[in-house]
């Protein structure tokens, strides 16, 4: 491969880093916003809403789920419970085991709070058409498993 070849790929993919990041800088503005206009961060609403479609979890497995530390998720489920959107539960099989889990309070927020999230993220993405947004899922997603299998290889 030519020299002039390698320069010109690694120009296409610093573009392509480039312009994945102002996306997701931007979409992710306007998803933040309307979180906080809700009293919560990113992460808070994102535990919260995995607790709630998914049901309680062991605090140990929810910063892999979140992409977080688990180190983080502690601070982050001590303000969820201040906020008394979630609770912790010692397991009954086994005592080292503690879940979190939403609180009645936390699924009344998610119920009421969602719908309106799901429709700003959709005017935010509404750039691109609905076939655009389902071919840019699918391109992103094969993107996201190479980059996460050849970084762990």
């Amino acid at each position: 491969m030519s020299e002039t070849k390698r320069y010109e790929q690694v120009e296409d993919a610093l573009e392509l880093y480039i312009a994945l990041s102002r996306a997701n800088q931007w979409v992710s503005s306007h998803g933040d916003r309307d979180i906080r206009a809700h009293g919560l961060n990113r992460t808070e609403f994102g535990v919260l809403e995995l607790l709630y479609h998914k049901g309680p979890q062991p605090l140990q497995q929810i910063g892999n789920k979140v992409l977080m530390s688990s180190g983080n998720i502690t601070y982050v489920i001590d303000k969820l419970e201040k906020k008394q959107l979630v609770r912790r539960r010692v397991s009954t099989e086994d005592r080292r085991l503690i879940y979190a889990e939403v609180t009645d309070a936390g699924s009344e927020f998610i119920e009421r709070v969602f719908p309106t999230h799901g429709c700003v993220i959709r005017d935010a993405v509404a750039g691109l058409t609905l076939e655009e947004q389902h071919q840019a899922t699918i391109l992103l997603k094969k993107l996201g498993k190479f980059a996460e299998e050849s970084y762990k290889g």
